[in-house]
């Protein structure tokens, strides 16, 4: 079973590693202990989501984005390791990224002069 604390680890180590920061530099700018750092980046410690912000803020890298590959990493986990379910929809029912709404226009089918920033 891969634990979602281990795959965020793995990613906030991956970014640090690619800026060739150490975790001395990181954790010191994310104002947490260089233990704890570690721990989190070995998935040993689940990081609140205020750790995860400043961990992100000192890697300079939004926690959106973060998250977005901890999915994508546990999404492909799942693949590799989970059975398919059995009554789950055939091919053709099956909802595509292009077929979901991403605008407040294509969910409402209506445009809204307020809802533009100015």
């Amino acid at each position: 079973m891969v634990l979602l604390r281990q795959l965020l680890g793995d990613v906030l180590r991956q970014l640090r590693l690619r800026q060739g920061r150490t975790l001395r530099e990181v954790s010191a700018a994310a104002r947490v202990s260089l233990g704890y750092l570690s721990e989190v980046e070995r998935g040993q410690k689940e990081a609140s989501s205020e750790l995860l912000s400043s961990i992100c803020k000192a890697l300079g890298v939004p926690l959106s984005h973060v998250l977005r590959d901890v999915a994508d990493q546990l999404a492909l986990a799942e693949l590799q390791h989970e059975p398919v379910m059995a009554g789950a929809p055939p091919e053709h029912e099956r909802i595509s990224a292009d077929s979901i709404p991403e605008t407040p226009e294509e969910i409402t089918g209506e445009f809204r002069a307020d809802m533009v920033a100015a």
